[in-house]
């Protein structure tokens, strides 16, 4: 389920703003009765009005991209950086990221036009699991690990339980390739897990999203989702979110 307002913007017929003044003018109709409150929820099968003009939905689209590093995880960007949103210039929907990754960082992200499913993998208790491999500066004892695993203190709260696993140690260089199973993705959570145990990171990628992989997938590809792909997430993510 998505706002009112935000299909009305998000199937171009106004600006979220204006689409806000529609409806409290009375212009809109759900299922062909008059809708004068901001805080509706309309699903897909739901039969939109604006000014009598029924409103066309996007046939909803998924993808996956594999983020190359110095690309915001946005569908613009004021400073005029590339943004994940043009690598799909010719797909003429509106999609845009589900969640983010840093600039810094590379691996998967999934874009889409479908709120709802957009807020089901990003719901806490969907707990989509995420897999990270890191390099990192130095080479974390197996207790500073045991602590990534338990939960790191952090200003936002605890994290949650994690999995991590050293892949590999470059003695004479003070570096350590560690791989990080989380389920949370609070803004460059696992950077700031890494840097409270001492051991900061210098290059890091999401290899896996959930059962999705980066096999066949080089920086700035993509692919559509097949549908079992999709039905397969939102499974995962309702069976978590109970």
């Amino acid at each position: 389920m998505e706002r009112l307002q935000k299909v009305i913007a998000h199937a171009g017929i106004a600006s979220r703003r204006k689409a806000e003044e529609l409806i409290l003018d009375g212009k809109v109709k759900v299922n062909g009765k008059t809708v004068k409150e901001l805080g509706v929820k309309v699903g897909s099968n739901d039969k939109i009005e604006v000014s009598g003009i029924p409103v066309e939905r996007e046939e909803p689209v998924y993808f996956i991209l594999y983020k190359p590093r110095g690309v915001i995880s946005s569908v613009n960007d004021d400073k005029g950086r590339k943004v994940v949103t043009d690598y799909f210039s010719e797909i003429e929907a509106r999609i845009y990221p589900i969640g983010r990754l840093d600039y810094d960082t590379s691996g998967i992200i999934l874009l889409t036009n479908d709120g709802e499913f957009a807020n089901l993998m990003m719901h806490p208790k969907g707990e989509i699991e995420k897999v990270y491999v890191a390099k990192v500066k130095g080479i974390p004892a197996r207790e500073k690990v045991k602590q990534l695993e338990r939960g790191i203190m952090l200003e936002d709260g605890k994290t949650a339980p994690a999995k991590a696993k050293i892949l590999s140690v470059d003695k004479k260089k003070g570096t350590s390739i560690v791989e990080l199973k989380i389920h949370e993705g609070r803004n460059r959570q696992v950077r700031r897990m890494f840097e409270a145990i001492g051991t900061p990171v210098m290059k890091l990628k999401r290899e896996r999203y959930s059962f999705l992989n980066l096999n066949g997938l080089q920086p700035g590809d993509a692919r559509e989702l097949t549908a079992h792909e999709v039905k397969l997430l939102r499974a995962e993510a309702q069976k978590k979110k109970g």
